[in-house]
């Protein structure tokens, strides 16, 4: 079935002005679309911001900063002795919103989580193929083959049994791509015949209901009034979708908006001066790299990745594009994680040893090379086409041309998991404070089938270490594994590591309880003083 985003209104493009005025509203000034509103589906933080966080809750809280601000449906959970079977006791008396197709008949129970756990892992589940049936996050954590079974015990128990332990798992079970869909909802739209609208239309137990979409222009959100949690300080949200990142500063300032992602950051000191605007600003959980697709030649190639990543001024590239906000980086996971291998050698930007190698991979002419840069700006990367720019002029001196290339975002995205490119500027920003959430979902071998894995790499020397500390209890040799999967990492040189950035977030002064952690927000905590 083809994928596709809806744009639907019933009236109230006056009543989002209206909105807009009233001193219980958050207005963020969102930097793009969503790709959609499923969760399940799709792995951008556009789609996080404006489905998971706002709409959908999760078996296990989600927390930001070590506060939580969406708790979980599942009360309490056991673990067996072997580590393979938990088993989860539900939340009673939870309310599933609504919309103007469909109003629910029950409350939250045992059949929703086995829907939505089971739509991902089945095949030959009826709704597994809906929407293009793309899963591409649940298959790059490994979910599939991870997990056995996922059993109703009663209404309010579910057991989810596992193929072998897995350290992460809970860890993983707060994450996005396990938001909690309507099995009723389910049903009724597969009944008539429009399955694709749980996907299109959302319903979940979170904070905030879904009550208008205008693609490229607005969505408007009001608090759930039957919401089983905390009620939301908020009475609606709106995102105002605003690609330009000086727009967004402009509308911040004159109070359009309250919140703003991803400014520009020559603006970053004068937000710090403005007396109007909180400048909330933390060491991002994130990476920014350019992957090399090696099914791609020359890039099936060592040594010319290698000439390539030794090409790139890092240093130049942080000041010009992060203006500071960042720091070079030299393995996929941040510093600030455990776990990181600080005894890595970074390539040194050494265009005279790059030609050396290319000549060695017999390519001294050169060669021309598709770079790819996203179209819009993300935490770990503000300037894409900036950084494109340099990296084409640094591959320019050893011989290499680049043409650059973009599409919009959500097409970029569609086309990279196809594997249509040969250099690809991306990043990831994470989720959970886990290794394993970076080196599974960006370069396992099953990010490289579903797509996730734009470098399409498969090497079993790595493979075998992350797979290990996956189901390694013990938190110490965890950490020597993934060490050791840094070194093979640097030494194949799948993707150039380019930058961690120093995530910063410009709030209005009127805003309290609005707290960032990488990528999340929490709207549900954040309240407006008058």
């Amino acid at each position: 079935m083809k994928k596709k985003l809806l744009n639907f209104s019933i009236g109230l493009a006056a009543l989002g002005l209206v909105a807009a005025a009233q001193a219980n509203t958050l207005v963020y000034c969102s930097e793009g679309s969503p790709e959609g509103f499923s969760p399940q589906l799709y792995t951008s933080g556009t789609t996080f911001d404006a489905s998971s966080l706002p709409i959908y809750n999760r078996l296990v809280e989600f927390k930001i900063g070590g506060t939580e601000v969406i708790p979980g449906l599942a009360e309490k959970w056991e673990v067996s002795d072997d580590g393979k079977t938990y088993t989860f006791h539900l939340r009673q008396g939870v309310k599933f919103q609504s919309n103007k197709n469909f109003k629910p008949t029950r409350d939250f129970n045992a059949d929703d989580v086995v829907f939505s756990f089971m739509r991902q892992k089945d095949d030959n589940h009826p709704y597994h193929k809906v929407s293009g049936g793309n899963y591409a996050y649940f298959g790059d954590m490994g979910m599939k083959e991870l997990i056995q079974s996922v059993e109703k015990v009663d209404d309010h128990t579910v057991k989810i049994v596992l193929t072998r332990p897995e350290a992460p798992f809970i860890a993983d079970i707060a994450m996005d791509f396990a938001s909690i869909f309507s099995a009723e909802y389910a049903d009724a739209m597969m009944k008539a015949g429009t399955p694709e609208q749980i996907d299109l239309v959302p319903i979940g137990t979170g904070p905030f209901e879904l009550v208008q979409y205008q693609k490229d222009a607005r969505i408007l959100f009001k608090a759930f009034d039957n919401y089983w949690g905390t009620k939301p300080k908020i009475d609606r949200l709106v995102f105002s979708i605003t690609p330009d990142a000086s727009v967004r500063y402009a509308k911040i300032q004159k109070n359009e908006c309250q919140v703003m992602p991803y400014p520009n950051p020559a603006d970053l000191e004068k937000m710090k001066q403005d007396k109007d605007i909180v400048l909330q600003q933390k060491a991002g959980l994130n990476i920014g790299y350019l992957a090399f697709n090696m099914t791609k030649k020359p890039l099936d190639n060592q040594k010319v990745r290698q000439a390539l990543s030794m090409a790139v001024n890092k240093k130049s590239i942080i000041d010009a594009v992060f203006q500071g906000a960042g720091q070079p980086a030299k393995n996929l996971i941040p510093p600030t994680m455990w776990s990181y291998n600080d005894e890595v050698q970074d390539y040194a930007y050494d265009p005279a040893r790059a030609k050396e190698l290319l000549k060695e991979a017999g390519l001294a002419d050169g060669f021309t090379i598709d770079l790819w840069a996203m179209p819009v700006q993300r935490p770990y990367n503000p300037n894409a086409r900036r950084m494109a720019e340099m990296i084409q002029s640094d591959w320019a001196a050893i011989g290499v041309k680049a043409n650059i290339v973009t599409y919009e975002w959500g097409e970029y995205l569609k086309r990279a998991k196809n594997g249509e490119h040969q250099a690809l500027l991306l990043g990831w920003t994470g989720d959970n404070g886990d290794p394993d959430n970076f080196f599974a979902t960006l370069f396992s071998c099953a990010a490289a089938k579903d797509g996730s894995n734009y470098a399409r790499w498969c090497y079993k020397p790595f493979e075998d270490l992350i797979q290990q500390a996956r189901v390694e209890p013990d938190h110490n040799k965890r950490i020597e594994l993934y060490k050791q999967a840094q070194v093979v990492m640097h030494d194949q040189a799948p993707a150039l590591m380019i930058a961690h950035s120093t995530v910063s977030e410009p709030v209005r002064k009127e805003v309290k309880g609005y707290l960032i952690d990488g990528r999340r927000h929490s709207f549900a905590t954040a309240e407006i003083n008058k």
